[in-house]
């Protein structure tokens, strides 16, 4: 499939922007993802004709459809869903299912770094001994308490990990420009 650097760098911009309302108000917001979807219909419609728009379409589908079962299951954001389905738009279905796998990946890693940075990495593994230690006296499962689990229950923000994964699956094309 053929992308013009107009396509990834609207792509780009769009998420500079999600990116950037994600971190400063959590929120990923509709009227950068809807027109985002339709860009990425039409850009790619005239990028590469009706194959690239039904890679398109492909992408959208999937990628929105893997993170509809997030959203409904695991309490994922309707943003970051939508988000999610606007890169399966612009990069079809095998990048956009890469961009996805990226995004959770980078995003885990930097809910994690966040984690650490705002507990301590000494408190985290006192608290994990203490839970263990508690477990192997009851010889099974204890619950977190609610200190404990207060203190994983970070904000996620997956649209700068989306972007950190849409400049990683196109860097082959950027240089092609």
């Amino acid at each position: 499939m053929t992308f013009t650097a107009w396509t990834l760098t609207t792509l780009v911009v769009l998420l500079i922007i999600a990116t950037v309302t994600d971190v400063r108000r959590q929120m990923v917001y509709n009227w950068n993802t809807y027109p985002g979807i339709v860009l990425g219909f039409v850009l790619r419609w005239m990028d590469g004709g009706q194959p690239a728009l039904e890679d398109s379409v492909k992408g959208f589908v999937t990628c929105g459809g893997l993170m509809l079962v997030c959203f409904v299951l695991f309490g994922l954001g309707g943003g970051d869903l939508k988000l999610i389905a606007m890169i399966g738009a612009f990069l079809g279905f095998e990048r956009g299912v890469e961009a996805l796998l990226w995004t959770l990946v980078l995003g885990g890693v930097l809910g994690a770094v966040v984690i650490v940075w705002q507990n301590g990495f000494v408190n985290i593994l006192v608290s994990v001994w203490r839970q263990i230690r508690r477990m192997v006296q009851s010889r099974g499962w204890v619950p977190v308490a609610p200190a404990g689990r207060q203190q994983l229950q970070q904000p996620l923000f997956l649209a700068p990990a989306g972007l950190l994964a849409v400049l990683i699956v196109t860097a082959d094309l950027w240089w092609g420009f």
